[in-house]
């Protein structure tokens, strides 16, 4: 698969034969989703995590690399010991420059307490009870209008006009962004996006990064002086709730704003997004799990949104660095070390789902690890997206009962996301033939 194979694991993993493949390699993200679930089976089948070796990025030191966590126990077990796994170096790979951070502010993900305890309380105390009322409102007339506009413009790419439109203007919504500037800030997303897989051509991958930061400061500049007008002129949105919230004496200042933002876009809409788009060609790619969905959608509705999660796995990774020698299911990791959790891998886990690559919407209990393995960077928003997908659904499937994906859908290879670039999609409009 690989020129670059996996190496065990330095410590506590001796004997373990070298896979012939490398995580570490983008490579390897290119590949076949079938022949990367095959490596990641056969990772969880070892008896101890193994070391990849990172390649340097260009003008920084080498990458020590990372221990692949796959097994589903060992994500719960290394999410919910946060006191050792540690978010703040940076979860992402690679890490974000220290000089990014300063600039653009830390986001929660990249956080750990008793900051992150602080910030996720101002967060949490925004979230009122009667704002996440008037959200599920929201989210119906949302899915409506855009199901309207569906059958009015017969749109071919179900990821721009539907997918991404439902969470994103829910969100603008909540936040109080007004329509005017909204386009723009879509735009400044896309831009900040665009190249967040691992294939990239020559020329983008110099330049991509300036580009991305300057969509990135133009987006939080925009929020930060919504967030100045709300603390003058206070309505009942999140960015009113959010500047005006106090605990323990903490606000969020304009780059927390900012920084919270661009979370919600990636966190709430990127990722509800790639859900949506895979489980309309999950749906379509299994007829007979479309069938026992719209025999009864109140019965097989949540399960279906939960399946959908659990076997796209929209976000892939989350990386931790140990603050201290921790022994995770017999292997000991030395104090420093970088681990890499792997959701998507662990949501694939022999010993937890019977079948495990089986689509199936019955599938009961199903802990699968989509919005995080627990402990304080539990996904904030896990009831949210639940609702937007199954709202839209519902709807889609209830006035579009032959809404289907043509084709397989356009990837994105990354090592991030499970992201998809787009979805040919087909309906026969209510009253007219098939086109």
């Amino acid at each position: 698969m690989s020129a670059v194979a996996g190496t065990p694991a330095p410590t506590g993993s001796t004997g373990i034969v070298r896979p012939e493949f490398d995580l570490a390699d983008p490579e390897f993200w290119k590949l076949p989703a079938p022949t990367r679930a095959a490596a990641f089976a056969e990772l969880r089948r070892l008896p101890a995590p193994v070391f990849f070796t990172e390649r340097p990025a260009a003008g920084r030191r080498p990458a020590k690399g990372f221990h692949a966590i796959v097994r589903h126990a060992d994500v719960v077990e290394a999410s919910r010991t946060p006191a050792v796994f540690l978010s703040g170096p940076g979860v992402t790979t690679p890490e974000p420059a220290r000089w990014v951070r300063a600039l653009f502010g830390d986001s929660m993900v990249n956080l750990d307490d008793p900051r992150h305890a602080q910030l996720r309380r101002v967060v949490s105390r925004a979230f009122t009870p009667r704002l996440l009322e008037r959200a599920e409102d929201d989210i119906r007339r949302v899915a409506a209008r855009l199901v309207d506009e569906v059958i009015e413009r017969r749109p071919e790419d179900f990821v721009t006009d539907v997918a991404a439109e439902l969470p994103f203007q829910v969100i603008c919504n909540m936040m109080g962004i007004p329509q005017e500037p909204r386009r723009a800030i879509l735009d400044q997303v896309n831009r900040a996006s665009e190249h967040i897989g691992v294939e990239r051509p020559p020329r983008s991958r110099i330049r991509i990064p300036g580009r991305g930061l300057r969509a990135l400061a133009r987006m939080q500049g925009m929020v930060a002086e919504l967030g100045r007008e709300r603390r003058r002129r206070p309505t009942e949105d999140l960015i009113s709730a959010l500047v005006a919230a106090d605990v323990d004496g903490r606000r969020l200042g304009g780059r927390d704003l900012g920084a919270f933002f661009s979370l919600l876009l990636v966190a709430g809409v990127e990722t509800t997004r790639n859900a949506l788009a895979h489980g309309l060609h999950l749906l379509s790619a299994h007829p007979e799990q479309r069938a026992l969905l719209l025999s009864d959608l109140d019965r097989y509705l949540a399960g279906a949104v939960d399946e959908i999660i659990r076997h796209a796995t929209p976000i892939i990774q989350f990386r931790r660095t140990l603050a201290a020698d921790h022994d995770l299911n017999g292997t000991r990791l030395a104090a420093g070390e970088k681990v890499v959790l792997f959701f998507g891998s662990a949501n694939r886990d022999e010993a937890v789902f019977a079948d495990p690559d089986a689509f199936d919407i019955t599938r009961s209990p199903n802990p699968h690890l989509g919005f995080g393995g627990g402990g304080p960077h539990y996904c904030l928003g896990a009831h949210l997206a639940r609702q937007e997908m199954k709202v839209l659904l519902r709807e889609l499937f209830t006035r579009l009962p032959d809404i289907r994906s043509v084709g397989e859908p356009e990837l994105i290879p990354s090592n991030f996301d499970n992201r998809v670039r787009s979805l040919r999609f087909t309906f026969t409009p209510p009253g007219a033939d098939a086109r």
